[in-house]
């Protein structure tokens, strides 16, 4: 139990707390929105127009969003504080679509990545075993690569009568402060230290001539920026658009699946009690980005993800965890928009100061996709993977070797590493589970306890072709039961009941289909468990009960027993489907 939330996402939060909670977190996401869409727009080769009217739009897309992660409105919503903006996973690409084909070719292809994104939130249950934490970590690896070049281009970005060593000498000011207090503060300095470097920074830029704030005096204090406007659709593709599609989905479906981790950190650090993760809100979180990411297109602006670091911090600092915050950000967010004089004071920093903020968040990203690669083990099968894959989009990127090959219609396709990397991947990813020695068997029947005697032949005949003792072969069949009755309910007649759904005793065609899914490994047996059930989490209930129970409550035996029998139970509730995996070991 954790004692330092002072308030969980449900409960009531004073105003005045919710007040400075939400401020402290609306500074800590300036930083990154501002520094994002600045170094984007200006490595994308756009006029001071474009800067006002992307960060205007990316304000109020990340104030609207992070209000409507603190809901929970039909499959909307994570009920928690989320803070959204604009992510460096997104510049490369972003600078891309602006150099080729400017707002205007941006905003085509993330209206049209923003519909993977949603197919992905949808099928999310389903894309497990292509999508792995290897996959999606030698993406983002990837993406903290082949953001480095495109920053650190901006360091000459300085007054030309500027001395040649005052751009690099702005960004390692930048650097070190905002390091040093981040590897040796504590608390709110810690949480501040971005912004305290880039406010040094650009007190050190000013005297070399860098930071020029007379266009803010000019300024309106209430409206929308001046000069700025809608940039439109390219509505006539052409091999810009083609070529780098391709990427765009790569870089956005890698960004779901880190958001599920996002979402479900958040989820474990904003309640006093540890809960298992609910993956519909995780869907939720998803489908709000997905919106967002379409918005975000819609309106030409880079696209936005969620502030996983910004969130948790935010959380752990202040102890408040309450969705109230959420509202209070996302609301302060929207009007600081209609403020054009803030938008034009921070449209004046420096760029040497954002690269320097950005090389920070590239970091944190190259780290953040090696601690995905291993979070599940790596073993040499998968170190290759991620060996090859880095290597590839490494050594292809800003190559012109299928340009040479294929011509400039291919080539601008091909020769991009991001794709390239993450295609090799999911390709070897994929192989490795085809031709996996271990077959998976599967079983389809009905969710009920008549089902009971096909189940157990079906893990009989698997623990015979795996060879397992006697013993084994019990504890095998006997985990299927108790997972199957732990399943499917009954009220005080023993007559089933599955929340949502019809009962026992209607036509069995009325029963839900429970899909059985049995993968042997080394001295185990993985079952998959997919089927629609109640509303309460297998996890959670088998946590709740302890063994100096005097009595046993209706309906615990079996998850007593399920416990008993395995050796580990991880149940995954989405929208429309619920997973219960059942691992039980055995010997020969």
């Amino acid at each position: 139990m954790s004692d330092a939330i002072r308030y969980e996402p449900d409960e009531h939060c004073p105003p005045g707390i919710a007040a400075i909670a939400g401020l402290q977190g609306v500074v800590l996401a300036l930083a990154p929105i501002v520094s994002i869409v600045i170094v984007t727009a200006r490595a994308g080769g756009q006029d001071a127009g474009y800067f006002s009217w992307a960060l205007f739009a990316a304000l109020i897309i990340a104030g609207a969003l992070t209000a409507l992660q603190a809901t929970r409105f039909r499959r909307f919503g994570a009920g928690h504080i989320l803070i959204m903006g604009p992510t460096p996973n997104y510049i490369a690409i972003s600078v891309l679509a602006l150099a080729e084909g400017g707002p205007e070719l941006l905003a085509s292809l993330t209206v049209v990545a923003s519909v993977f994104y949603l197919v992905l939130a949808f099928w999310l249950p389903f894309l497990r075993r292509v999508v792995t934490p290897v996959v999606t970590g030698t993406v983002l690896m990837l993406i903290a690569a082949t953001i480095l070049p495109v920053a650190l281009d901006r360091l000459d970005d300085i007054p030309s009568d500027a001395p040649e060593a005052a751009g690099p000498t702005i960004a390692l000011v930048t650097l070190v402060v905002s390091t040093l207090l981040f590897l040796r503060a504590s608390g709110v300095w810690r949480l501040w230290s971005p912004l305290i470097g880039i406010v040094i920074g650009s007190v050190v830029a000013a005297p070399f001539g860098a930071y020029e704030i007379s266009s803010v005096a000019d300024a309106a204090w209430v409206g929308i920026p001046e000069g700025s406007g809608f940039p439109g659709f390219d509505l006539n593709p052409g091999a810009s658009f083609w070529s780098l599609l391709p990427a765009f989905v790569v870089v956005v479906l890698a960004g779901g699946v880190k958001n599920v981790s996002d979402s479900v950190a958040i989820q474990q650090v904003s309640w006093r009690r540890p809960r298992v993760p609910d993956f519909r809100l995780v869907q939720g979180s998803l489908n709000t980005n997905g919106l967002g990411i379409l918005a975000a297109g819609i309106f030409g602006t880079p696209p936005n993800s969620v502030y996983s670091g910004t969130s948790v911090s935010l959380i752990g600092f202040t102890g408040v965890a309450a969705r109230r915050i959420g509202y209070v950000i996302g609301g302060t967010l929207l009007a600081l928009a209609f403020l054009p004089k803030l938008t034009a004071f921070l449209l004046t920093l420096p760029s040497p100061v954002m690269v320097a903020y950005i090389l920070t968040a590239i970091a944190l990203l190259f780290v953040s996709g090696v601690r995905t690669v291993v979070q599940d083990g790596l073993d040499a099968q998968k170190a290759l993977v991620v060996g090859l894959s880095f290597s590839l989009g490494i050594g292809i990127d800003n190559q012109t070797i299928f340009d040479d090959l294929l011509g400039h219609k291919w080539g601008l396709l091909l020769d991009n590493g991001m794709l390239v990397g993450a295609l090799a991947a999911v390709l070897m990813t994929v192989f490795l589970d085809l031709t996996s020695t271990q077959r998976r068997s599967r079983l389809e029947v009905e969710l009920s306890v008549s089902s009971l005697p096909a189940i157990d032949r079906f893990l009989r005949d698997l623990a015979v072709r795996n060879g397992w003792n006697e013993a084994s072969t019990q504890r095998l069949r006997s985990a299927g039961e108790e997972a199957l009755l732990s399943l499917v309910q009954t009220d005080e007649t023993g007559e089933e009941l599955i929340v949502g759904l019809v009962q026992s005793d209607q036509p069995s065609e009325s029963h839900p289909r429970l899909i059985i899914q049995a993968r042997p490994e080394a001295g185990m047996v993985e079952m998959e468990f997919l089927a629609v059930i109640d509303e309460e989490n297998l996890e959670d209930r088998l946590a709740s009960l302890t063994e100096e129970s005097e009595g046993t409550q209706e309906g615990q035996l079996s998850l007593r027993l399920l416990r008993h029998y395995a050796s580990s139970v991880h149940h995954q509730k989405y929208h429309g489907l619920d997973i219960v995996t059942v691992q039980v070991k055995g010997t020969r």
